[in-house]
């Protein structure tokens, strides 16, 4: 089914916007199929396809996901139970982040999950200690490296410098011994994150190279088998003016050259490619609608239901100079000649400006405008309660059927945790 400029699979947004209020995010559950399986059929075989929780952890995403063959890469208990609600299998699921707590180790274990990524000498001895408290033992762990080698093209380095992330390379070459003490864990394999949005397949290629290198250096010199390899991923999308999108056939090419090899070396060792971003981005559209336009100083804006309380991706946090996530306009009438409009939210702040100066056709007050590319990092990385908005609602488009995915936060959702206390008889 296909997605016309104002319509997803046949449904209108203006429909899905009466039917379900604004602002609201609306996937696209084609463009989500679409995108995993053109990677999947340009990955070598040996790669598998981990979905990380954290670009958009709603559960029906990610078992949609799942059933076109993802596993999942989870960073919090929460998303280790979104994860298995989904249907996920416990052993198509790794665990990581640098602060894991004793609830996240013990569901981990519990769960029994294909391994902890474990980011520090220390979290694998309290790991230790926890598995022999439960009368466990062998349970697998990956161990995070921080590489002592950097990366070029990353929209956020992750590795290859100073980081929370993982154990430094030097470190880790020089822990033989304290890995050899643990009693209860079986270290079988290697994870390394260099980076994030990266849009050049020669800097993704040459990361896999360096980290599936490493992995096999660390293995022989440290002693483990080399069961698993998680070599990240990172693949960005392109959100602005002058930024193209990957050469996809260049990347499946590209990691082929690398991948190949090291599985006739290691033909028991399973890679894991964790993508998040790249999976949802495009499958996901913000929905807002104007409430006012006005001028300041020469200027138009265009004051929207909702901005970056629910979208501070578009914000462009960490750039020097404001650059735009592709907007458009959804009226039929919206034609012509186009003017440059800033696109704010209904926040208190001059910071809420989800587009600036992005030309649009004329905009009135009732119409609607579209925020592409919005798939990945939405709500769940954005101020939601700030002035007590609340989230907007989120709807999945799954065989030409508009479902309701996340229930639009009620001011009674906002004060159901929050307790008045009797001032009177605190001061008595």
């Amino acid at each position: 089914m296909t997605t016309s400029k104002n319509s997803v699979q046949g449904k209108s947004m203006a429909d899905l916007a009466e039917e379900y209020g604004t602002p609201l995010f609306v996937y696209d559950a084609d463009v989500l199929a679409d995108t995993y399986r053109t990677l999947r059929g340009l990955l070598p075989d040996g790669a598998d396809i981990f979905y990380s929780l954290k670009a958009n952890p709603n559960i029906s995403v990610c078992a949609l996901l799942n059933s076109f063959g993802t596993g999942a890469e989870v960073s919090s208990y929460a998303e280790l139970a979104t994860a298995l609600r989904a249907g996920v299998d416990p052993g198509d699921i790794i665990f990581l982040g640098p602060g894991k707590d004793e609830r996240e180790l013990t569901a981990c274990v519990e769960a029994d999950i294909h391994a902890i990524v474990c980011e520090s000498l220390d979290e694998l001895d309290l790991l230790d200690s926890l598995l022999a408290a439960a009368g466990r033992d062998d349970f697998p762990v990956l161990l995070r490296v921080n590489p002592a080698f950097g990366s070029k093209g990353s929209g956020l380095a992750m590795g290859g410098k100073p980081r929370q992330f993982g154990i430094d390379e030097a470190e880790l070459r020089g822990s033989k011994h304290r890995l050899a003490a643990l009693r209860n864990i079986r270290v079988k394999g290697v994870h390394a994150y260099m980076g994030t949005r990266f849009l050049n397949h020669e800097d993704v290629v040459e990361n896999t190279r360096r980290i599936l290198a490493t992995a096999e250096d660390l293995a022989g010199q440290l002693g483990f088998p080399l069961e698993t390899v998680d070599f990240g991923g990172g693949l960005g999308v392109a959100y602005f003016d002058n930024e193209k999108d990957l050469d996809l056939d260049a990347l499946g090419a590209g990691l082929a050259e690398v991948i190949t090899p090291f599985s006739v070396r290691n033909p028991n060792c399973r890679m894991i490619m964790e993508l998040g971003r790249f999976l949802t981005a495009t499958a996901g559209t913000y929905v807002v609608r104007a409430r006012y336009v006005k001028e300041s100083m020469g200027e138009s804006f265009v004051v929207a239901d909702g901005g970056t309380n629910h979208h501070m991706a578009a914000v462009g946090v960490g750039s020097f100079v404001k650059r735009n996530f592709p907007v458009r306009h959804l009226e039929d009438r919206a034609t012509g000649a186009s003017r440059p409009y800033s696109v704010t939210g209904p926040l208190c702040t001059p910071n809420d400006v989800v587009a600036k100066k992005v030309r649009l056709p004329e905009v009135r007050p009732g119409d609607l405008l579209a925020v592409e590319r919005s798939g990945a990092y939405g709500p769940t990385a954005s101020p939601g309660l700030f002035l007590s908005h609340g989230f907007p609602a989120e709807v999945l488009v799954h065989g030409g059927r508009a479902h309701l995915i996340r229930e639009r936060d009620t001011t009674e959702d906002l004060l159901a945790k929050q307790r008045l206390v009797d001032l009177r008889a605190a001061s008595a």
